[in-house]
């Protein structure tokens, strides 16, 4: 199959290349993103990942955009970690109304190991459904991610969240350092890696080409990059902030598809409040995955109903398990 040279993953690049892929005019961008996105997958299909807040608030760490750090009052109260048999029903009732992937998120700054037998039995019954599993648990140890990878998990999602220089601006409990060293550990244990970032928190764009820049520069690109949008939270430093441009957003986009060709690109939150038509644009110009379900950990998701409707609307169809699999089948044998 012949690709385009933009295609072809690459793991050297500079920002200044990134930064030019910014300043492209829009259609240029689009139509390059669009051609890459074809190169590697079915533009007609989503995957449709539901995430379920496994363990909310009370966490130490001090994220900035947050609803539920405890260093912040923005009304949510915290609970304790669910029972296991909770969650796979859960899981059940996400795989019945479509969903391929299931991911399980707890608002922890790391996971203690009294906690790893627990989650251990979710991801496992999880996996049983037939669903692809993912977990977003704070930072690993070694043997934390390897028990995890033998209960079944198949993907760790630790983002990024901005570039390595407006870190400290966003968090101040941790470094990018400490999430680096997590995403080496999720490697080392051979699960795939979902990690992103959030435009729209008082970044630059320059900011936004440091993200995307750590991102495709490292040893193994994402299977999975999120790109949320902020979701301004009362209570919390970030919650005045302004919401970003659309343009940009799509933007963001593209290029996260040019510098991670082989990515799945999900418009993860902030998708509520997005128009129909920026949705559009954001599948043209790569996106092909999205969370479904009432929301997204704390916040709100537009619902099963208005997203089979916008896929219906497009053409568009969810990805089945199946065809995920033929499809990297056919990436491998191309690649060798």
């Amino acid at each position: 199959m012949s690709r385009p040279a933009l295609a072809e993953p690459r793991n050297d690049w500079t920002r200044a290349e990134i930064a030019a892929l910014f300043d492209l005019p829009f259609t240029e961008l689009v139509f390059k993103a669009a051609e890459v996105h074809r190169a590697w997958f079915d533009p007609a299909e989503i995957q449709l990942s539901q995430l379920l807040s496994i363990k909310t608030g009370g966490c130490a760490e001090n994220c900035g955009y947050c609803s539920q750090s405890a260093s912040f009052d923005t009304g949510l109260a915290a609970t304790k970690l669910m029972d296991a048999e909770a969650v796979i029903a859960d899981a059940e009732r996400a795989k019945a109304a479509g969903a391929q992937r299931f991911c399980m998120g707890a608002a922890w700054r790391d996971l203690k190991d009294r906690d790893v037998p627990k989650v251990a039995a979710m991801i496992a019954g999880v996996k049983a459904l037939g669903l692809e599993t993912c977990a977003t648990l704070g930072m690993l140890t070694p043997a934390q991610a390897e028990a995890l990878k033998a209960a079944g998990l198949d993907y760790y999602n630790h983002n990024l969240d901005t570039s390595p220089e407006d870190y400290a601006r966003v968090v101040t409990t941790h470094t990018y350092e400490d999430r680096l060293d997590t995403l080496e550990h999720v490697r080392a244990a051979g699960m795939k890696v979902c990690c992103g970032g959030i435009i729209g928190m008082g970044e630059t764009r320059a900011d936004r080409v440091g993200l995307l820049h750590s991102l495709a520069t490292l040893p193994a690109h994402p299977e999975s990059l999120p790109v949320n949008g902020l979701v301004p939270i009362p209570g919390t430093p970030l919650g005045e902030s302004p919401p970003i441009d659309g343009l940009e957003f799509v933007r963001t986009i593209a290029v996260a598809r040019l510098v991670c060709p082989k990515a799945r690109v999900r418009i993860a939150a902030g998708r509520d409040s997005m128009s129909r038509d920026l949705q559009a644009l954001c599948f043209l110009a790569g996106a092909n995955s999205i969370f479904v379900g009432a929301k997204l950990l704390t916040t709100p998701l537009p619902g099963l109903d208005k997203d089979s409707q916008l896929l219906a609307d497009l053409g568009m169809r969810p990805a089945t398990a199946d065809a995920a699999r033929e499809r990297e089948r056919e990436r491998e044998l191309v690649s060798q």
